[in-house]
């Protein structure tokens, strides 16, 4: 034993601290319990934040200040995205007492200290909202709307209000009278989508964890594509309107919108649910799930799925050649991962014509307002629409001045007739997929990029908003990018309340695309990244 190496090795006091030096680096290396965690802000979900501030290594201070860091960076200087009407000037405050209850008593929910970025159409207490109209730019309503007193119970920081399209004065694309032009990230001098295009912009420059958008048409949506997100337009029904500047309470709804598919879940978890002041949220009541949509979150989400390519919404047109081919390649893809796709899905009918004649927003606008209005209080600048319009005639362009006009709906013929249609359409898509069995239907959502600021875009070609035109829910997810660098997006189609397989199916078509990337404009930024 004597001669043995190892032996001599081991009695050698320096030999044996070299091989415990040498067993801890092998622990580390093969994934034990001394391997490193890095954060990186970049690239960060809040489940990764969760976990760097169980292990200590993050607060919600600190969170907030490194958001305030890049809004400061880009939003009014560098790239001057302009996304944000109004910071929360007392956000640091609140994240130093989350980051106390923390401590004294653990987190409130998924969402507690976690920064979060709203449209300024929905209501906070403590800070205006505008609606991007420059008369609201003062207006202060005396309680939170319904989902934003329900992300403040839940622990989430409202960091920022977010610019938009102008409610309802005449502005480009994008821009509102209050803040001026939001600029796309990925392509300065190009839109950003609206309306809900600071929500969309600040979330792709990461100005904030998670965001909340709106959209009677597309508004969700369209942001969502031009800024390279995911973004869910929910069942109608699933999320409290109330409390939120609105056009129809028909057609519109409150969604997610963020650069992962498990922080849309995480933020619908939080705002979904029944709200006395919205009743379309009573048909929600025993359709959301106990253990929230972040459980539905699944890297092998696409296997053994069934998923119809709706080949009406497939676009031939010469400029859609390009979008077409990464929608082509987003479907061979989903194919790829073991899903059964069936293609083609048909109707059989001109979809595009049908879809774009079913709006019933110029008949619920006034009707909208007034009711949002009276919900305001006090701190209201107008106390109705006809108001408004009285007020400011110089802004308002004419079609708001029309629908200012309409009378009561009761026996409005016209109206009853887009509502009917609005279920026939709903009713065929349903169909189609119970026919074929499906979980999904796919197809583009915009196959043209985003144009230049000013030249203006097409009602027919901008979009597909069959979602839109039927509520049934739809999660936009990235597909890539054109050659000028500019976002194309793909949409999967559910049934009503058919959330958590939306969730499953975009984040296993997440897992395996990577499509999403930080815009060239907004690049990471000193102190972004933490190892613990």
């Amino acid at each position: 034993m004597k001669n043995d190496p190892l032996v001599t090795q081991l009695e050698n006091p320096f030999r044996r601290l070299s091989l415990i030096l040498l067993a801890v680096l092998m622990v580390t290396v093969c994934g034990g319990p001394l391997v490193a965690e890095t954060f990186r802000l970049e690239t960060a979900t809040i489940a990764d934040m969760n976990a760097a501030f169980e292990a200590g290594a993050l607060t919600s201070e600190r969170l907030v200040q490194l958001y305030l860091n890049r809004i400061e960076a880009y939003d009014q200087q560098g790239a001057e995205l302009n996304s944000i009407i109004t910071l929360n000037p007392k956000a640091l405050e609140r994240a130093r007492e989350l980051d106390a209850e923390r401590r004294r008593s653990g987190p409130r929910s998924i969402l507690h200290g976690i920064p979060i970025a709203v449209k300024d159409l929905f209501d906070t207490h403590d800070l205006p909202t505008s609606g991007g109209f420059l008369p609201m730019a003062k207006s202060q309503p005396w309680r939170d709307a319904f989902v934003v007193d329900k992300l403040r119970k839940a622990g989430a920081i409202i960091l920022a209000k977010l610019n938009q399209n102008d409610w309802f004065a005449v502005a480009n694309w994008g821009a509102s009278t209050v803040a001026g032009q939001v600029q796309n990230p990925y392509k300065l001098g190009y839109v950003p989508g609206g309306s809900s295009s600071g929500t969309g912009v600040a979330m792709g420059a990461y100005f904030a964890a998670a965001g909340l958008g709106s959209e009677t048409g597309v508004s969700i949506r369209n942001p969502t594509s031009e800024n390279n997100l995911f973004g869910l337009a929910p069942s109608q029904g699933l999320i409290s309107r109330a409390g939120v500047l609105s056009i129809s309470i028909t057609q519109d709804r409150a969604g997610p919108m963020a650069r992962s598919v498990y922080d849309v879940a995480a933020l619908l978890s939080v705002v979904a649910g029944f709200d006395p002041e919205d009743l379309y949220t009573q048909e929600s009541i025993g359709k959301i799930p106990e253990e929230g949509y972040t459980a539905f979150v699944d890297a092998d989400g696409l296997k053994g799925a069934r998923i119809g390519v709706l080949r009406d919404l497939f676009s031939s047109s010469p400029e859609e050649t390009e979008g077409v081919a990464l929608i082509e390649a987003a479907v061979a893809g989903i194919k790829a991962q073991r899903a059964t796709v069936i293609d083609p899905i048909s109707t059989g009918l001109d979809l595009f014509a049908l879809i774009n004649s079913v709006g019933v927003k110029n008949f619920e606008k006034k009707m909208t307002s007034n009711l949002y209005f009276d919900r305001v209080g006090p701190g209201s600048v107008f106390r109705t629409m006809g108001e408004l319009v009285e007020k400011h005639p110089d802004m308002i362009p004419p079609v708001l001045v029309e629908r200012n006009k309409v009378g009561e709906l009761d026996h409005n013929r016209e109206y009853a007739t887009q509502l009917k249609s609005r279920r026939m359409i709903k009713e065929m898509m349903i169909d189609l997929m119970d026919k074929y069995e499906l979980d999904a239907l796919v197809y583009p959502f915009k196959t043209l990029p985003a144009k230049k600021i000013g030249e203006g875009w097409s009602w027919k070609t901008a979009y597909n908003p069959l979602s839109s035109a039927t509520g049934l829910p739809a999660m936009v997810a990235p597909a890539g990018f054109t050659r000028e660098g500019l976002p194309i997006a793909v949409e999967f189609l559910g049934r009503p309340f058919s959330e958590p397989t939306l969730i499953r199916l975009a984040s296993g078509y997440e897992a395996v695309t990577g499509h999403r990337k930080t815009p060239p404009a907004t690049p990471p930024l000193p102190g972004e990244v933490l190892n613990y």
